[in-house]
């Protein structure tokens, strides 16, 4: 079967290369139709959610950032470590199993070839690339910033969905940068969350279609979608967003939309899960669950599926831990039990996410336009409301830029708090968007601020390599403060 285009079984091709449906049914007339067209039509935000026109200077993409050769992974390790105690012995138990894989994280290309189409999309404006945890950091991006003359900046994080380690800690992660460089650092805005917009949705659709169309036909009735996204703590989770558990309501949300689509395109619905990977930390903190590689087992013991085709619809990229944790980790567990495993691609550098990000811009840059969104979820607000997304309780939240002014001043605790999240409640930090999870670099960035007892900080997750149970378990008990 031609992989440009999916017969369906209600007579319609959807054509890569245009992005429409066609009618090919034996009537004689033919009906062009966006691709994008579903039961409903996109939702966009009344003008009472919008944000007053704000002139930048330049766009900032913001990412977590990996190592570029073997000799980079222990330094990389111990940036992502910073401040947490875990000695060498066991991050080498970590660098092993990235040297395995060659000892050089596919982040960074990723990022480039973004970068490149950002800066052919958005000409004349200048586009900047910084990271959490490796180079270019956050505070070399900015210093590059305001030497070029920029005075305000938007920042594009490659992260889609709410949650701290995906949103809030890299706005930490920028007033940290901002703080080192003074009164006269650039100003920041974020762009609004896209999960659900249609240029990060319309592009897993299509690696979707494309997986199915190389299961073989006597299979497809027994084929089931798995969307995987990044486990985190369920206390994190109930923080996230800013009325609470906004990460599994988006990412739910988002699969759903997806499932709609390739049903659209191919004629069939076919059953869907939404399950987590990566998870780290001690066995007593929950995460969320079920896990990836423990689901697919109990599919392939059940009997009833022939075929997985897994969607990594948390993860912006194809980097090292959608390699190893899905690539060998889950694709060994499901082969173990007969099921035969497909996995779909992560947007990318795909032009309708390139084009989504334009878009997300001129929302912000000229104001009252439509905000497309393909659920029932969006559009999102476009300034994070005060603490979104913080973990923990008075004195331990942390300032972040590029969201409501208040957020940005120590000391504040009002508006966004709930009281009903105990001290002891505060998560560890993990990066749904990133290589691995972590804190800032020791070099070129700020170190992490520490709080009386190390409150909501990275705790040493060190997962995206999926080292198993024993070394993450041991690196988290040796970081804890």
């Amino acid at each position: 079967m031609l992989r440009s285009g999916f017969v369906s079984g209600a007579g319609c091709v959807v054509s890569r290369s245009r992005g429409t449906m066609t009618d090919v049914s034996s009537d004689s007339r033919t009906t062009i139709i966006p691709a994008i067209m579903p039961r409903s039509m996109p939702r966009t935000m009344t003008a009472a959610g919008r944000t007053e026109p704000v002139d930048v200077d330049a766009l900032l993409l913001v990412s977590f950032g990996g190592p570029e050769a073997p000799s980079d992974v222990m330094p990389f390790l111990r940036n992502v470590t910073h401040g947490r105690g875990v000695p060498d012995e066991r991050l080498a138990q970590v660098a092993e199993q990235y040297r395995r894989l060659g000892g050089r994280s596919p982040i960074n290309d990723q990022n480039r070839a973004l970068l490149a189409a950002l800066r052919a999309e958005l000409a004349p404006l200048p586009v900047y690339w910084g990271n959490r945890n490796w180079s270019p950091f956050l505070v070399d991006a900015l210093r590059a910033m305001r030497r070029d003359g920029a005075r305000r900046a938007a920042c594009f994080v490659t992260s889609a969905f709410a949650s701290y380690s995906g949103c809030r800690q890299y706005r930490e992660d920028l007033a940290r940068a901002r703080a080192q460089l003074g009164p006269d650092a650039p100003e920041l805005i974020k762009l609004r969350q896209y999960f659900d917009h249609p240029g990060f949705i319309l592009p897993m659709v299509d690696h979707v279609v494309d997986e199915l169309a190389t299961i073989p036909a006597a299979s497809l009735a027994r084929t089931r979608l798995v969307f995987v996204a990044h486990s985190i703590p369920l206390t994190q989770s109930a923080d996230s967003g800013p009325d609470g558990d906004a990460y599994p309501r988006q990412l739910a949300a988002a699969a759903a939309v997806i499932v709609e689509r390739v049903a659209l395109c191919t004629g069939r619905r076919h059953s869907h899960d939404l399950v987590y990977a990566s998870r780290s930390g001690p066995p007593s903190v929950p995460w969320l669950v079920p896990d990836v590689g423990d689901h697919l087992a109990a599919l392939g013991s059940a009997g009833r599926t022939q075929a997985v085709v897994v969607v990594p619809i948390g993860f912006v990229s194809d980097h090292m831990e959608v390699i190893h944790d899905l690539d060998v980790m889950a694709a060994e567990r499901a082969r173990a039990v007969g099921l035969s495993f497909r996995r779909a691609s992560t947007v990318g550098a795909d032009p309708r996410f390139v084009t989504m990000v334009r878009e997300l811009l001129d929302e912000r840059r000229y104001g009252h336009r439509p905000r497309a969104a393909l659920s029932p979820l969006g559009p999102g607000h476009d300034v994070c409301p005060l603490w979104c997304c913080a973990p923990g309780g008075p004195g331990r939240r942390l300032p972040a830029a590029a969201g409501v002014p208040a957020d940005e001043r120590p000391g504040q605790d009002t508006a966004g708090h709930r009281p009903d999240t105990p001290d002891s409640d505060a998560p560890d930090g993990t990066a749904p968007g990133g290589d691995a999870p972590g804190g800032d670099a020791p070099g070129s960035g700020p170190a992490p601020p520490e709080t009386s007892d190390g409150a909501h900080r990275d705790i040493c997750d060190v997962h995206d390599v999926g080292g198993g149970a024993t070394v993450h378990n041991d690196v988290h008990k040796v970081g804890r403060p």
